[in-house]
C-alpha cells in the first residue's frame, strides 16, 4: 500500500470521526451550516456533516447566579452599597434567542439591576431599606423578567443579600440601638425599684399598724390593771388619790429597776436620790389635797352668787319691771 493511500485513509477516518460529537446534560449546542444557523442539538451523541456543519457554540441550561454590587443613596441622603444576587437560566425552547440576540447577558442583567435599584432605593429611608429589601428584590425580578424573556432568559429569583452603609452610619445606628436598650433597661430597673419601695412601705405600714395595736392593747391592759389596783387599795381604806400616788411611785421604782437591768443603757432618770420616791409621794398627796380644797371652795362660791332674772308682766297698762328678790 502506497503512502498516499495511507494518508487518504487516515484523513477519511478523521473526517468520519469528526462527524460525531456529544452534548453534555443541561446544555445545548448550536449548529451552523455554511455560517447560517441550522439547528440546536441537545444532550447525547449527535451527528453533523463534516466541513459543511460546524459547532457555533454551547449554551449552558443550568441555573446561574450573578452578583451585582450597587452603590446608591437613600431618601435621607445616606450612601449604601447593596449586593443583589440574580438567579437565571436559558429557556430551553429559546436557545436561538439567547445565543444570537444577546451577546453579553451578564452586562445586560447588571444594567437592569442598577436601573431598578437606583429607582427604588432613593424613595426609602435607611431603616425602610432594611425592612423592605424583599420589595426591592421583587421589583428587580419583575423588571428583569419583562426584559430578559425576550432574549430567551428566565429570571428564577432575585435576592438582596447585603446592605452595607458607611462605617460611620453603622456606628451611629449601633449607638442608637445601644441607647434604646439602655433606656429600656433603666425603665425596668426603675420599675423594679418602685416595686421594692412600695412593698417595703406596705410592710412598714403593716408593722406600724400592728405595733400601734400592740401599744394600744398594752395601755388598755395597764389601765385595767390600774383600775383593779385602785379598787383593791380602796378596800383597805386608801382613797383614790393616795392609791394613784402610790401606783405612780411604784411605776417609778419599776422604771429604775428596768434601767438598772440593762448594762449598756445610757439613760439618766432625774431626780434619782434615795428619798426621791418618798418626796414624790408626799408631793403628789399634798397636790391632790390642795386640788380638792380648791374645788370645794369654788363650788361654795358658785352657790352664793346668782344672777337676778327680770320679770315682765303685761296687762291693759305697762307695769314696771320688778326684779326678783334673792332667796
Amino acid at each position: 500500500m502506497s503512502t498516499a493511500i495511507i494518508i487518504i485513509l487516515v484523513l477519511a477516518f478523521f473526517i468520519f470521526m469528526s462527524s460525531f460529537f456529544t452534548v453534555k446534560q443541561q446544555s445545548s449546542v448550536v449548529i451552523e451550516r455554511f455560517g447560517k444557523f441550522h439547528s440546536v442539538r441537545n444532550s447525547g451523541l449527535q451527528l453533523k456533516i463534516p466541513i459543511v456543519d460546524r459547532l457555533a457554540g454551547r449554551v449552558n441550561l443550568k441555573i446561574q447566579q450573578l452578583d451585582v454590587i450597587i452603590e446608591t443613596k437613600t431618601k435621607d441622603n445616606v450612601f449604601i452599597k447593596m449586593k443583589v444576587s440574580v438567579q437565571f437560566k436559558v429557556i430551553q425552547d429559546k436557545v436561538y434567542d439567547a445565543f444570537y440576540k444577546l451577546e453579553y447577558p451578564h452586562d445586560q442583567i447588571t444594567a437592569y439591576v442598577f436601573d431598578v435599584v437606583r429607582a427604588e432605593v432613593p424613595k426609602l429611608k435607611l431603616d425602610d431599606v432594611f425592612e423592605r429589601k424583599d420589595d426591592i428584590a421583587i421589583a428587580v425580578k419583575r423588571e428583569l423578567n419583562e426584559a430578559m424573556t425576550t432574549y430567551g432568559y428566565d429570571i428564577i429569583n432575585t435576592l438582596v443579600t447585603d446592605i452595607d452603609p458607611d462605617i460611620q452610619v453603622k456606628n451611629a445606628m449601633n449607638r442608637i440601638n445601644a441607647a434604646d436598650r439602655e433606656k429600656t433597661a433603666a425603665e425596668f430597673e426603675a420599675e423594679s425599684s418602685r416595686i421594692r419601695i412600695v412593698a417595703k412601705a406596705k410592710a412598714e405600714a403593716e408593722s406600724k399598724r400592728l405595733q400601734g395595736q400592740g401599744i394600744a392593747d398594752q395601755r388598755r391592759e395597764i389601765a385595767r390593771g390600774l383600775v383593779e389596783s385602785v379598787e383593791v387599795l380602796n378596800n383597805v381604806g386608801i382613797n383614790s388619790q393616795e392609791a394613784s400616788a402610790l401606783i405612780v411611785v411604784t411605776q417609778h421604782y419599776d422604771t429604775l429597776q428596768a434601767i438598772g437591768a440593762d448594762a449598756n443603757s445610757n439613760l439618766i432618770l432625774l431626780p434619782n436620790s434615795p428619798q426621791a420616791g418618798s418626796d414624790m409621794l408626799n408631793n403628789m398627796v399634798a397636790s391632790f389635797t390642795a386640788s380638792n380644797q380648791v374645788g370645794e371652795m369654788m363650788k361654795k362660791t358658785n352657790k352664793k352668787v346668782e344672777k337676778p332674772k327680770p320679770i315682765q308682766r303685761q296687762s291693759g297698762y305697762e307695769d314696771d319691771i320688778q326684779p326678783e328678790t334673792q332667796q
